[in-house]
């Protein structure tokens, strides 16, 4: 309140005490013309606000004829000149003194660093452990991303896609057919990884669904698959054996991260 008793007092007392209203007035000249100029200014450069150009022409005519005004003001009334910059000096110092007061400090970034504070930081932040969420892992062999995606599943309550693609040089029969549906039960190692899944899913109360392909190109398959499953979660490995590597590592690994939709949330273990 102290503040607003102030800024109506102060003009109260002045006005009151005033003997040279003509005078009085020749101060405010300067900071009201100014404070035109400053708006109009503003309105024409700021690009964010929704004007027509005509508009911006006619507010940069304004605000040229304005600022010369202003000019000339300060050359001709330097006793105005002075009660502003006594006013400005003295409104800043009180901010000054008011943050210092408060605790508040004026800190510089860079760009980057200012863009990562938005007011939708707290909407982007906020936790996304809903439950129905479809997590995929896609790996080859028993190996620790499958123990990371289970437990990602069981933390979030969500589906696992157990995922194994076979790849093969050429996706053709001898006979120059396409090779049929092939079943994952049929594969030793895929039947292997997925019995173990399943096992390990039904003590956990996890809900498991194998997914078996067979492809000549993996990162595309993996990608395919994760759209066309709405999947929330794709979880790769980094480092495994060497036919997790051949499968996931250098341009595949890529390959997945550059083609997956926004959508959809990529976790790397290993």
């Amino acid at each position: 309140m102290w503040p607003l008793v102030i800024a109506v007092g102060l003009p109260v007392v002045v006005l009151l005490f005033a003997s040279n209203f003509t005078a009085l007035a020749g101060l405010y000249a300067i900071g009201v013309v100014g404070a035109i100029t400053v708006n109009l200014g503003s309105c024409t450069f700021n690009r964010t606000v929704d004007f027509t150009w005509y508009d911006r022409v006619l507010f940069g005519i304004t605000f040229v004829i304005l600022a010369l005004v202003e000019l000339t003001l300060a050359h001709t009334k330097l006793d105005a000149l002075q009660f502003v910059l006594a006013i400005l000096i003295g409104g800043l110092a009180l901010r000054a003194y008011t943050l210092k007061r408060q605790g508040l400090t004026t800190l510089t970034v860079t760009r980057e660093v200012a863009q990562m504070v938005t007011p939708d930081l707290v909407a982007t932040m906020q936790p996304r452990l809903l439950e129905g969420q479809k997590i995929m892992v896609a790996a080859r062999g028993i190996t620790p991303v499958l123990s990371f995606a289970l437990d990602e599943a069981l933390l979030r309550k969500a589906t696992l896609f157990v995922l194994y693609v076979k790849e093969v040089a050429v996706y053709y029969t001898a006979a120059g057919t396409p090779l049929g549906r092939s079943r994952w039960q049929d594969d030793p190692e895929a039947n292997a990884i997925m019995c173990s899944m399943l096992k390990l899913g039904r003590e956990r109360g996890i809900n498991t669904v194998p997914v078996y392909a067979v492809s000549q190109d993996a990162a595309a398959t993996i990608v395919d698959l994760a759209a066309t499953m709405g999947i929330d979660f794709l979880v790769i490995g980094a480092s495994q054996r060497p036919a997790m590597v051949k499968l996931l590592r250098g341009s595949v690994a890529t390959n997945v991260a550059q083609h997956l939709p926004e959508s959809i949330h990529l976790l790397i273990s290993g």
